[in-house]
């Protein structure tokens, strides 16, 4: 448990450097079996207007490159959100082999909350999933972060008027 918190702190860095350029912070890493980590990516679906600019396949795509393959076997992603269907669909595509995620995501959730594409039987690839790793920390980011867009979008609303 200590190496996964070791490797959610890196995710959360990566969260925070979304919210500093206002994304939603959404952070992973990717990490080999040496504990090495092969790559990075924060959220980036605002700044660039592109729906797949998620965390999870920014640092997909890195590690594919990096390690000059698709297959991301024996690999582990530490993410701060619970992957979307999207992301889950990526991952399981990857072939990542252990998914590691902090906050719940009861709207989008499939690695457990909502349905967990992960690790359903009927694909030829399923990863070991663990759930709630600094979940509190990763779902006050996220809260913080849009209690402080609402207040945004309402100042922004009362000086209009």
């Amino acid at each position: 448990m200590l190496e996964d918190e070791k490797y959610m702190r890196l995710a959360i860095d990566e969260a925070k450097k979304a919210c500093g350029i206002m994304e939603v912070p959404i952070g992973a890493v990717i990490v080999d079996k040496d504990g090495h980590v092969i790559a990075k990516g924060h959220n980036l679906r605002e700044s660039t207007q592109r729906s797949i600019a998620h965390a999870e396949l920014l640092a997909i795509d890195e590690a594919c490159q990096k390690l000059n393959t698709w297959r991301l076997e024996d690999t582990t992603l530490y993410v701060t959100l619970e992957p979307c269907p999207m992301c889950a669909g990526a991952i399981m595509l990857s072939r990542v082999k252990r998914v590691v995620f902090g906050a719940f995501d009861p709207k989008g959730g499939c690695a457990g909350t909502l349905m967990n594409l992960l690790e359903y039987e009927k694909f030829n690839h399923q990863s070991e999933v663990q759930g709630g790793v600094l979940e509190d920390e990763c779902a006050e980011m996220l809260s913080t972060f849009f209690k402080e867009l609402r207040n945004r979008k309402k100042r922004a609303k009362k000086n209009l008027q």
